[in-house]
């Protein structure tokens, strides 16, 4: 059995909205959120990128699902220190239901402070330190740290909760799929891959393994097709490219090469349900434990109500 939940998009939707889609998850069936961490979206036609964690303590009164970062990066434009001030506080305010989620980033949210864009293989070290360092700021403990690459000078985190906030890690390829292995409490990805789960569970063995996928539900393919392909395009930019542009216009431009046929093949859009269905379960299959899907676009309202009645019983 797959855990169905809900991504909640940080680059498309209001503060407000998000809790509004948050409570409609959790009246539709669904078991669990993820939300996205950014400080830019990635187009400028998604339009929003709140502070998410003013969002996650807004979600923590209004649901009792647990709530995931998707994900955090806590390596450049947040030190490890703060990060873990935030996911405690959060850990605090859904009662043990959070999940930190981490990865090494991209420049488009990263870059805004002016510091140098790093190498994958350095930010994977920037990476693993910084999850050492919140782990030893959530023990309660004063932490002295000096780190290649961070220093905590006498740092004590007073709000904790009972138990220290799970940290999942994020991967794509396997040398960070070999990092969240040996350090993360758990997996995650966006890519219904089997190989890259199997490689996480050779090293990680039993721990938790998160996909999320994106879906456009509408009355047509067609309609659904455009939205997608209007606010989303940029999730087809291949390799390393999406972690390397700097701003929504970069995107932008380099989206311009996405044809409408290619969100076609991407993406389950219109009004069949045999075909999301189909997409959770293609997860189901590469051994994930929780699937979480995000509706593109502003139809939130007829997504959730077709998921309640033809999608999610069938899960």
């Amino acid at each position: 059995m797959v855990s169905v939940g809900y991504f909640l998009s940080s680059e498309e939707f209001s503060p407000r909205e998000l809790v509004r889609q948050a409570r409609l998850a959790e009246s539709a069936g669904f078991e669990r959120l993820w939300i996205s961490d950014h400080f830019h979206p990635w187009l400028d036609e998604q339009g929003n990128s709140p502070f998410v964690w003013s969002v996650i303590g807004a979600l923590s009164e209004v649901t009792s699902l647990p709530i995931s970062t998707a994900v955090t990066c806590p390596i450049i434009r947040m030190h490890p220190a703060v990060v873990a001030h935030a996911a405690a506080t959060a850990g605090v305010q859904c009662e043990g239901r959070f999940v930190l989620g981490v990865g090494t980033g991209e420049a488009l949210n990263e870059h805004v402070t002016g510091e140098q864009w790093p190498p994958p293989a350095v930010r994977l070290e920037m990476l693993e330190e910084a999850i050492d360092v919140i782990r030893q700021l959530h023990t309660g403990k004063e932490v002295n740290h000096r780190g290649r690459y961070y220093t905590v000078d006498h740092a004590r985190l007073y709000t904790l909760p009972d138990e220290p906030v799970p940290i999942y890690v994020s991967a794509f390829g396997p040398a960070a799929t070999d990092l969240a292995a040996r350090v993360g409490d758990g997996f995650c990805t966006v890519m219904p891959d089997a190989d890259l789960v199997r490689e996480f569970r050779k090293g990680g063995g039993d721990k938790p393994v998160q996909g999320g996928l994106k879906v456009c539900w509408a009355e047509s393919e067609e309609d659904g097709v455009r939205t997608a392909h209007h606010r989303w395009r940029n999730e087809l930019l291949p390799g390393k490219l999406p972690s390397t542009l700097p701003t929504p216009a970069d995107y932008a431009a380099a989206a311009s090469l996405v044809t409408e046929d290619m969100v076609r093949e991407q993406f389950p859009c219109g009004p069949d349900a045999d075909r999301h269905v189909a997409a959770v379960r293609e997860f189901a299959e590469a051994g994930f434990d929780e699937v979480y899907v995000q509706q593109i676009g502003p139809d939130q309202d007829a997504f959730f109500e077709a998921w309640r009645t033809q999608v999610l019983p069938r899960l």
